[in-house]
């Protein structure tokens, strides 16, 4: 009989980490996959992937819609509490035998909480890392609720160990989104001027020539700041005036701020240099990171995918805080001349050496075989 492995997308992130880990389920005989595609994923404001999936050939057998939208701390704990009631209700239709969760987002807790109460085994990708903000706090709580684990890298594996968990269930598999930048041609960026020309709002860039990417996402525990934290990027990168792409923020509390921030300087000073995207499909993503001189912001796709490609980073504030990087990051506060600086920096340097501090490119094909070989068991005991 084949084992039901849930798979759940909230954020374009989302996608971009399991997709590899979906086609490697879809593939592996025993496994049957199951998708539901929920909270940010549905809604054109974050960039809806409901077609991009089915294009894709994954069929989605539920969809959830849970996100209050305000981007304050009210709306995303009562988003994370209608999660929970929609999660109940789509686990018990489709019975499935393992749920997969990744990451730190808030309503990942809800999944984990709503799985675990069920008697569903949880699987945890990405578990075990030292972030900042509330992800840190969240990130490690899904570790508690979860049977089964996928550490990145060694550290991270060695730290869910100390959280109590059984060492022979923890699997260090690396990065999932890695395993998607080998079957990727980063060097022709063609499709990324058809890409511009049919999405988003700016000026054209011509990315054949030096440009930078801008991702800066909002820190819940520092709400009220993100407006006053966003105006110092938007400053040192209007002094520089470099082409540069900029991407929306994510749909966490406070991405009203930063958005206000972004609106303000687009409507009132309509620079030249800048292409805007609401959301950016991760192989054109991948073309960005790649052949940007320099990406800047709070994204971990600084940590983890840049360092595998090499790209140069300027990290901005405490979201990043104590996460294992790479020589490619740089990491400043939230203030313009030593964003500046470093942005400068970062481009006169080039691309750094590669660095498989996240991994191999093979977390998928790992992670498939292991839920399909793993003995199960829901009632979980502390191993220390």
């Amino acid at each position: 009989m084949k084992r039901k492995i849930c798979v759940i997308l909230t954020t374009r992130g989302n996608y971009a980490k399991m997709k590899p880990v979906m086609k490697a389920i879809s593939k592996r005989e025993g496994l049957e996959l199951q998708v539901i595609l929920g909270g940010g994923a549905v809604l054109p404001k974050y960039g809806d992937l409901t077609t991009i999936i089915r294009r894709d050939g994954f069929v989605l057998d539920r969809i959830l819609h849970f996100l209050i939208e305000g981007e304050n701390l009210v709306t995303m704990t009562q988003s994370a509490g209608f999660a929970t009631i929609e999660m109940a209700r789509a686990f018990n239709d489709l019975a499935p035998d393992i749920v997969l969760v990744i990451a730190d987002r808030f309503e990942a807790l809800s999944i984990a909480m709503s799985a675990f109460y069920m008697n569903i085994i949880v699987a945890h990708i990405e578990g075990g890392e030292v972030s900042g903000s509330i992800d840190e706090s969240i990130r490690h709580a899904i570790t508690k609720l979860s049977h089964l684990h996928f550490p990145a890298n060694t550290a991270a594996a060695e730290r869910i160990i100390k959280l109590g968990e059984d060492s022979e269930k923890v699997f260090v598999v690396g990065t999932t989104s890695l395993d998607q930048l080998s079957e990727i041609e980063l060097e022709d960026v063609s499709s990324l001027f058809e890409f511009q020309r049919t999405t988003g709002v700016g000026s054209d860039l011509d990315f054949r020539k030096d440009f930078n990417v801008v991702l800066q996402h909002p820190v819940v525990t520092e709400y009220q700041d993100n407006l006053k934290n966003i105006n110092e990027t938007i400053a040192a990168v209007d002094e520089l005036k470099i082409p540069t792409v900029w991407i929306w923020p994510n749909m966490d509390a406070g991405s009203d701020g930063i958005a206000k921030g972004i609106r303000m300087f687009r409507e009132m000073k309509n620079p030249d240099y800048i292409h805007y995207f609401k959301s950016v499909p991760f192989k054109e993503y991948a073309k960005l990171l790649f052949n940007c001189r320099c990406l800047v912001g709070n994204s971990s796709s600084g940590i983890r995918e840049s360092a595998f490609l090499g790209t140069p980073v300027v990290n901005i504030g405490t979201r990043q805080d104590g996460r294992d990087r790479g020589r490619n990051v740089l990491d400043v506060p939230y203030d313009r001349q030593q964003i500046k600086q470093a942005i400068s920096r970062q481009m006169a340097n080039g691309l750094y050496p590669s660095d498989d501090l996240y991994g191999d490119g093979r977390a998928g094909h790992k992670i498939s075989e292991i839920l399909a070989t793993v003995d199960l068991k829901v009632q979980k005991t502390i191993a220390y």
